[in-house]
């Protein structure tokens, strides 16, 4: 199955606001059952294990609704591990609000949320220990992929983690046949638009052969997603 390349409607904000609050819905539904947030916590994990210790920085790039870290960030608590959550996204609006001043806890538990560039990262070197993001790759072309590989390198401390999509036929046919569950017509139009814009592995490894990581590991996960970790 060839890769095409077909713009979607959330990349340019193509819709009402309830349009796209529906949109970011529909992703959190598709990210908690159907492979997205384990994805990232296993990736999560295997870097946490290899990094060691109990507390550490991560930044998330086209976080939207920010849903995937948030949920790692929710398993690793459980077992005395801080995930302290950084959230960036090119729109503010897909960025989750801070409630109001009065409705804080004692001990803040919400993102820090950033909207920037996710080419030209606006944190210094080494700034995280993990920089990662979900369902994002498939939206860039694979001079962009290189670009986004090493600026998220340069500011990591140690690891970068990549979850998203894997090709296919018949990832291409659950995506339609799921299409009456979605929301919103943007995720009707953008699903299958993302699977047939997604990378394979191997393609996903040749591209990132070349970044500058010490070690590159390519896995395959649950309902047609793949994880990459790269690290420094």
């Amino acid at each position: 199955m060839k890769r095409v390349v077909i713009p979607e409607l959330l990349d340019t904000d193509n819709g009402t606001p309830a349009e796209i609050a529906a949109n970011l819905a529909d992703l959190r539904v598709v990210n908690r059952w159907a492979g997205g947030a384990a994805t990232m916590t296993s990736l999560l994990r295997r870097a946490i294990s290899a990094a060691g210790g109990r507390h550490f920085r991560y930044l998330e790039v086209a976080a939207g609704s920010g849903d995937v870290p948030l949920y790692a960030r929710q398993q690793f608590a459980r077992e005395g591990i801080t995930l302290e959550v950084t959230l960036l996204d090119r729109s503010a609006l897909h960025l989750p609000s801070l409630p109001a001043q009065n409705d804080l806890p004692a001990r803040p538990v919400h993102p820090r949320s950033v909207a920037g560039n996710a080419l030209a990262l606006p944190f210094a070197d080494g700034s995280f220990d993990f920089v990662g993001c979900s369902l994002f790759v498939h939206h860039l072309e694979p001079e962009q992929v290189q670009a986004f590989a090493c600026e998220a390198l340069r500011v990591a401390r140690r690891t970068v983690l990549i979850n998203d999509l894997v090709r296919s036929p018949l990832h291409l046919a659950l995506v339609y046949l799921a299409a009456p569950l979605y929301r919103s017509r943007l995720t009707r139009h953008d699903a299958p638009a993302s699977v047939r814009r997604s990378y394979t592995p191997d393609e996903l490894r040749q591209l990132l052969a070349t970044c500058g990581a010490s070690r590159l590991q390519v896995s395959r996960h649950y309902l047609y997603r793949m994880g990459v970790i790269l690290s420094k």
